[in-house]
């Protein structure tokens, strides 16, 4: 405990200001010169460390310690930031300051965008279009997000098949795309992990489940617009019940085949049924065309039924004259004179051009009358 105490003496007197490291320092107000210290068994003739240069003017540790604090800027000594160069880096640091300010407070929003706000971490609000402001960072961050980009999903593919179980326990290859944009950014952001992997993973099911309720023959035939407004909806159900902020705006099936295996055979009975439905629609257009002929000539006599009613009189010779007209067109006839009609005439030679010689005879004493039959 006695060696402690003086070693701690020594050390006080050491930095004390009123010695010096070798010696008593000169007292003042007695007007006493310096004196050096006595010689001792760790100092020299001249009073310092035996061993130890000297340092020129400097006589106690304190004189090198001013001197060392005036040459770093510190003071008590000259050369530190002063004048000109001080002002300049004052000022150099308030522009910084209002750069900072400015570019971390006003922020630009696209017509198209929003901006998400968050005060240490934690959302604050939404901005819309135009300039908005916010404390400065790190306080306040913004995050831009775009709602009217419209993003597609792929599932499935010509290379990679993508199997489903039908509802009448079939299997189809079956290729989709999902398209979708973000209606609620602050959702978006922070109500999934990974919204993006979820929109994927919920088509996907969504597909699965329609799927499994319609046969083959739906899948790949008629009802694909069906299939496709019914995952739509399954998508979108659930993807509110998640709180995703997304809008599903449609659902494309760019493919929905059998398996490799039997695609070929599956082929021949669509051609098939094309073939069978192609004979089916000439059949009924055959019988349209029927039924508006039919329906075309009932018309017609109605019309001149209508006529008939108005003047049977005239209307009943006139039908005797065109019926007679078309019947005698397609004959052939020969006209002769009533009186005295020869019993035997050669009808065919006249009808060809030739004229049987009584025929001749009879015709100057034939009457101006005639008959025809």
């Amino acid at each position: 405990m006695t060696n402690f105490l003086g070693w701690a003496s020594r050390a006080r007197g050491l930095f004390a200001d009123s010695k010096g490291p070798w010696g008593q320092a000169p007292d003042s107000d007695a007007g006493e010169p310096p004196r050096r210290p006595s010689a001792g068994p760790w100092t020299g003739a001249a009073g310092r460390p035996a061993g130890t240069a000297s340092f020129g003017n400097v006589t106690s540790l304190d004189d090198l310690l001013r001197r060392s604090r005036a040459r770093f800027g510190g003071g008590g000594g000259g050369g530190g930031l002063r004048g000109p160069n001080r002002s300049m880096i004052v000022w150099a640091a308030i522009a910084l300051a209002l750069l900072w300010l400015i570019f971390t407070s006003m922020h630009l929003v696209a017509p198209e965008e929003r901006g998400v706000v968050t005060t240490l971490g934690r959302y604050s609000r939404t901005l819309g279009p135009g300039v908005g402001l916010t404390l400065p960072a790190p306080l306040e961050r913004v995050q831009k997000v775009d709602v009217e980009n419209i993003r597609n999903v792929d599932l499935g593919s010509a290379t990679a098949e993508t199997l489903m179980l039908t509802g009448d326990q079939n299997i189809i290859d079956i290729a989709y795309s999902v398209r979708w944009n973000i209606r609620d950014p602050e959702q978006y952001l922070f109500k999934l992990q990974n919204p993006d992997d979820t929109i994927q993973q919920v088509a996907e099911s969504a597909m699965r489940a329609v799927v499994g309720t319609v046969s083959l023959n739906d899948a790949i035939g008629q009802r694909r617009g069906d299939i496709e407004a019914r995952v739509q909806e399954v998508m979108q159900r659930v993807l509110d019940a998640y709180g995703a902020g997304v809008v599903v705006q449609g659902v494309a099936i760019k493919q929905a085949d059998p398996p490799a295996a039997v695609n070929e055979a599956f082929k021949d009975v669509t051609a098939a049924q094309q073939e069978a439905e192609s004979y089916q629609n000439s059949a009924n257009a055959y019988s349209l065309q029927l039924g508006q002929k039919a329906q075309g000539e009932a018309g017609a006599f109605n019309r001149i039924y209508e006529q008939y009613r108005l003047a049977p009189e005239v209307t009943r010779r006139r039908m005797y004259y065109e019926t007679m007209e078309r019947v005698l067109s397609t004959v052939d006839k020969t006209i002769v004179e009533a009186p005295g009609v020869t019993p035997y005439l050669p009808l065919q030679q006249v009808g060809r051009g030739t004229t049987s010689p009584a025929v001749q005879q009879q015709q100057p004493n034939q009457p101006a009358g005639g008959a025809a039959r």
